[in-house]
């Protein structure tokens, strides 16, 4: 087994994505469970999302979650990816995290993200335009100040003045030469563009500054990871999700995550099979043997640190037995090294 794999740590990300016939409180109740099986599992860090106004995603308040996920775990470390920094006061951005790090200290990451809202009415629910995305770079200078007390307000950010919660940005386009600029660590998905994800990688390591919060580069790799014990049931993983987001790209609305089985009896028009088609190809999905062979090569290819895996699925026993045999093949490697 690969040595790069068993030196490498493997995340988990779960956006509380609400599934046909169950409600969004039994999707945050799962997220919950999940987090306790990925710490049991061995998993290095178990985040949540930032999401609103969206039927198929619970998740619209990540530091209320992470709260509950960490309340629920003893070890494994909770944070956010992540909380979208144009959509609130840094204030109360700090404020919030130097909460949860007082409750549970040495736990909790900070991951801050960049967008602002799905649609138009959500933006407009929010109080922010597209144009709020612009100055992340200093929002994140003034979230970063209020821990460190240099705030030009002569206001102190209780209790987060003082704590170290590592921050993470999210990097999405832009998000990289900020998060080099900024020094601090970098997640970039999208294993289904990978020249546009090296593209990032290799800018964010080209023009990181080190800074008091990361000495050097550290790149966390997202995306999409199912394991089954044969290819045909590791695809069926990626159905639901697939179409969702092919429903959303022709609907507007991002719908709650159907059973596969259903989406592959559907008649679909010749727009949303092409959606459906592309969103089901370019991720990390087979047997365990298929699945060790390509994260070594991702891994090779991008030098990540980390890996953050964002599955999700209709099948939530699917979904956990794909993240038990994931945590096998990196503990079989580490076992090997």
């Amino acid at each position: 087994m690969s040595s790069v794999i068993a030196s490498a740590r493997f995340s988990v990300l779960d956006r509380s994505r609400t599934r046909e016939g169950h409600t969004g409180a039994e999707a945050l109740r799962d997220t919950v469970r999940l987090a306790r099986e990925a710490e049991r599992l061995g998993y290095h860090r178990f985040w949540v999302s930032e999401h609103h106004g969206v039927p198929g995603v619970a998740g619209s308040a990540p530091t209320v979650l992470a709260a509950a996920v960490a309340g629920a775990t003893r070890t494994i470390r909770v944070g956010t990816g992540g909380v979208m920094l144009p959509n609130h006061r840094p204030l109360v951005v700090a404020e919030q995290f130097g909460v949860l790090e007082s409750l549970f200290p040495g736990r909790i990451d900070m991951g801050l993200g960049r967008s602002v809202g799905f649609t138009d009415g959500v933006r407009r629910a929010l109080g922010r335009g597209k144009d709020d995305a612009g100055d992340f770079a200093g929002q994140l200078q003034e979230l970063l100040g209020w821990f460190r007390g240099t705030s030009p307000t002569g206001v102190h950010a209780r209790p987060a003045e003082g704590l170290t919660v590592p921050p993470f940005v999210l990097a999405m386009g832009e998000g990289a030469r900020i998060a080099a600029e900024a020094g601090l660590p970098m997640v970039i998905g999208d294993l289904r563009d990978r020249e546009r994800m090296r593209r990032g990688i290799d800018l964010y390591r080209a023009r990181f500054r080190p800074s008091p919060w990361a000495a050097e580069p550290y790149v966390v790799v997202s995306g999409t990871v199912a394991v089954a014990a044969t290819p045909e049931e590791a695809r069926r993983l990626l159905i639901p999700e697939a179409w969702s987001m092919a429903y959303s790209r022709t609907h507007g609305t991002f719908p709650p995550l159907p059973p596969a089985e259903r989406v592959e009896a559907l008649t679909m028009t010749a727009r949303e099979r092409e959606f459906y088609e592309s969103g089901l190809t370019g991720h990390i999905a087979g047997t365990e043997e298929q699945v060790a062979d390509e994260l070594e090569e991702l891994l090779k290819e991008t030098n990540a640190a980390e890996i953050l895996v964002t599955t999700s699925t209709h099948d939530r026993p699917a979904l956990l037995d794909s993240y038990r045999r994931l945590a096998a093949i990196v503990h079989q490697g580490r076992a090997a090294g």
